[in-house]
């Protein structure tokens, strides 16, 4: 396992559908600091996406959030409040927020980008 940060490692980052892990370095480092804020583990249920993989699972096709430097967290309850905190002090600037269904399903969304697809930042929306 190729460690990028005390807690996070390339793996659990790259891409499920080929393995390529592009997220910036700033972008693991805002993460690590995220991490640190919140103090409890963060596990990411979708990081980098490479083009092809984000087209088959995303309506954002090839060029969305995750193939440049998002990152979804498998979360719910209060540590899901505590995260939606820590995150904005962090400056994260897409935030999405999907609890409801199965604990197993929840997720945020989390990315830094400037302005997306005509998509003005900040923005937050639900899923």
């Amino acid at each position: 396992m190729t460690q990028l940060t005390k807690n996070f490692s390339r793996e659990e980052l790259a891409c499920k559908h080929c393995g390529k892990m592009e997220i910036p370095p700033v972008d693991i480092e805002r993460l690590q600091r995220l991490r640190d804020r919140v103090g409890h583990l963060l596990t990411v249920s979708s990081g980098y996406r490479c083009p092809e993989h984000n087209n088959a699972v995303s309506k954002t096709g090839r060029s969305g959030p995750h193939t440049r430097s998002a990152v979804d967290i498998a979360i719910h309850g209060v540590n899901a409040f505590h995260l939606l905190v820590a995150a904005l002090a962090e400056g994260y600037t897409g935030i999405g927020v999907n609890q409801t269904g199965p604990l197993e399903k929840r997720f945020i969304h989390l990315d830094a980008l400037e302005d997306v697809e005509n998509i003005p930042r900040p923005n937050i929306w639900t899923y």
